[in-house]
Order: structure tokens, then C-alpha cells, then sequence
């Protein structure tokens, strides 16, 4: 046997000898959260999204508009080209071009802070999620409330269910976030000595 899977069975009998020393006479009451699927149907994530969405519409609308605008000079420059003086016709492609660029590097932009809020606001539910989860564990009485890595768990231990009736019961909007308190600033420059 490995070292390695030596001191991982080493470290699941401590942790079951402590845990049953610690509470011999009494019982362990333990959870399982879902977590994924808490932060799938909370109704906090939802709002979040619904916020995210209302947030970057009119940027979406612009860039349909932009799309479509592109499409329909595209297919005119198509039909007409042939007639077109060649001056005429290749100043038209070129301003399309230029204007396909426009809308690929705006397209791109988009995506970007898109998915940087989104990643901000799902980081907020998070949060917010494992501080409720903690909250309802201690108001429950619960010893242990395991997340992420359970494998199997019997039904009565899994608390998603009754963790999502609070969740549904709080405000569908986040709290405020305590504002962050700024250290000074320190330099990282060794000090001046005089005459140097």
C-alpha cells in the first residue's frame, strides 16, 4: 500500500475515532446540500440572471441591429455590384468590411464583460448561498452539513430541499455587500538612507 493511501486511511480513522469520542453517548446530526443544484433553483440566482440580462439588452439589441443592418448591405452590395462602377463598389465593400470589424470587435467586447458580470454575480450568489447554508445548520441543530464530493447520501440527510423553503422565504434580491475596508497602502521600495 502507498504511502499515500497509508495516511489517507490513517486520516479517515482519526477523523471517525475523534468524531465518535467526541459524541459517544450522543448523535452526529448531519446534512448533504446539493449545492449545484441550490445555486441552480435558488431564487436569488434567478433574479441575479434576470438583473444580468436587463443590464446588457440594450448593448444586445444594438448588436442585432448592427447584424442585421450588415446583412441587409451585405445582400444589396451583392445584387448591385455588378453594375456598380468599380470606384463605387469598392469603396461599398471596403465600408462593409470596416464595418464588419466594428461589429466583431463590439460582438467581442459584449461576450467579454458579459461573462466577467455574470462570473461576478454567480461568485455573490455563492457567497450568499454558503452563508445560508451555515445559518440553517445552526438553526437546525446540525453537527456536520457536507457540500461538494459526496458520492452517496440517504435521502433524510439531504437538506437542499429545505435549505431552497428558506432560500424562497428571504429576499430574491442580495444583500449589500459591506464595503471593503482599504489598508494603506504600503511601499514595497527598501527606505532611503540619507546621503545616498
Amino acid at each position: 500500500m502507498s504511502t499515500f493511501k497509508r495516511s489517507i486511511a490513517l486520516l479517515s480513522l482519526c477523523f471517525g475515532a475523534a468524531l465518535l469520542s467526541g459524541q459517544a453517548s450522543a448523535e452526529i446530526k448531519m446534512g448533504v446540500v446539493n449545492f449545484q443544484k441550490l445555486l441552480e433553483e435558488a431564487p436569488q440566482t434567478k433574479t441575479a440572471m434576470q438583473a444580468l440580462e436587463n443590464e446588457f439588452a440594450p448593448r444586445r439589441r444594438e448588436l442585432l441591429t448592427m447584424q442585421n443592418d450588415l446583412k441587409a448591405r451585405d445582400e444589396k452590395l451583392q445584387k448591385e455590384g455588378a453594375v456598380m462602377a468599380e470606384a463605387d463598389r469598392a469603396k461599398a465593400e471596403k465600408s462593409l468590411r470596416d464595418q464588419q470589424r466594428e461589429f466583431s470587435r463590439k460582438a467581442g467586447e459584449f461576450q467579454d464583460d458579459a461573462s466577467t458580470r455574470r462570473n461576478e454575480e454567480i461568485g455573490k450568489v455563492q457567497r450568499y448561498l454558503v452563508t445560508e447554508i451555515q445559518a440553517y445548520g445552526t438553526a437546525q441543530g446540525f453537527d456536520l452539513v457536507l457540500g461538494e464530493g459526496v458520492f452517496y447520501a440517504k435521502a433524510p440527510l439531504d437538506v437542499t430541499a429545505n435549505v431552497l423553503a428558506v432560500l424562497a422565504t428571504k429576499p430574491t434580491t442580495l444583500p449589500a455587500a459591506p464595503p471593503q475596508s482599504k489598508a494603506p497602502a504600503t511601499s514595497t521600495a527598501p527606505p532611503k538612507t540619507p546621503g545616498k
